[in-house]
């Protein structure tokens, strides 16, 4: 569902403007983030860009990202719209949430297939390869003349939400628009060594530590490695341990679930999970009151990771 009008309509007549996206963010997130908030710069309005959390160190190559505040009580009193980007439901904002009051107007913008059109506006495509990918071609239709900046931000959100251009959420469009924001002569290879090559040996040698730790289930048709805080405490903010994980367990052969469970407090676990072609992680997660892809989404469960895990493999167990 892609309601140009009404979002257009939404920025002609209000002055003030929220512009946030998931906990955790990811470039995608960030990237559309930083790029709507230009364009409503650019109309003369006033913008507020804010997130759950401080931005991790290995974002901060991007430009302009040091405009992106965090979340603090009664840091901001009013604005007329709030812009949510890359988010299934308006709670995936965190505690940013609790700025959006009554009567605030919400334009979402995202590309989940569990996205529950929260919004008084909503501009959803579902096959889209990246919320990044979605403000490019409303920008395009709205006449607005991109940047260099623009064109690194939507590179970088659209390279790393399709695994750089591996996973089957990558189109002949995809191709055909990242080919356009290329003429803005950015380095790409910047880009990616910014994202993927700047692993602090620290992180690597304790990466080497968990990867080797982890479960094959029913004939290795599932995977499982479980991050205890004590672990966690290893590793610098910079490194995307989770991801890392992700690309490494995707070589061995013939799995069909990853999962990874980190614990995040006594009775609190975070549940991350990929998948092969063969199985919808995104309605796994949904039985937990998560979402995301086909063949990524995550959770939260409130319990210990050991019973987290168990109610995880358990659910699995009914879709093989």
């Amino acid at each position: 569902m892609m309601n140009i009008t009404a979002i257009n309509e939404l920025i002609r007549k209000n002055k003030s403007f929220l512009v946030t996206t998931h906990v955790n963010p990811d470039p995608d997130g960030i990237c559309s983030q930083l790029t709507f908030a230009q364009y409503l710069k650019s109309k003369g309005k006033k913008v507020f860009v804010i997130n759950n959390e401080k931005m991790l160190a290995r974002f901060h190559f991007l430009p302009g990202v040091k405009q992106i505040k965090h979340y603090q009580e009664g840091m901001i009193k009013k604005f007329d719209v709030a812009v949510v980007l890359d988010c299934g439901e308006p709670n995936r904002v965190g505690k940013v949430s609790r700025l959006i009051k009554d009567g605030v107007k919400v334009i979402n913008i995202d590309h989940h297939i569990t996205n529950s059109y929260f919004g008084d506006a909503n501009l959803v495509d579902l096959k889209a390869s990246s919320t990044s990918e979605i403000v490019f071609e409303y920008l395009k239709k709205v006449k607005f003349k991109l940047n260099k900046n623009i064109a690194i931000w939507l590179y970088s959100g659209i390279m790393t939400d399709t695994g750089s251009f591996r996973y089957e959420n990558t189109t002949q469009r995809t191709h055909a628009i990242t080919a356009e924001l290329m003429h803005f002569k950015f380095s790409v290879t910047d880009i990616y060594r910014h994202l993927y090559e700047m692993v602090p040996i620290g992180d690597l040698q304790a990466f080497t530590q968990v990867v080797t730790r982890f479960d094959a289930l029913f004939g290795g048709k599932v995977v499982c490695v479980e991050l205890h805080k004590k672990v966690l405490s290893k590793f610098s903010d910079s490194f995307d341990l989770r991801d890392t994980i992700f690309k490494f367990l995707r070589a061995i052969k013939g799995v069909e679930v990853y999962v990874i469970l980190t614990e995040i407090g006594r009775n609190k676990t975070r549940v991350n999970l990929r998948s092969s072609r063969k199985f919808d992680v995104a309605r796994l997660a949904n039985v937990f009151d998560g979402g995301g892809h086909k063949r990524a989404s995550g959770c939260a469960i409130d319990k210990n990771i050991k019973d987290a895990r168990t109610k995880i493999i358990n659910q699995i167990k009914k879709s093989l």
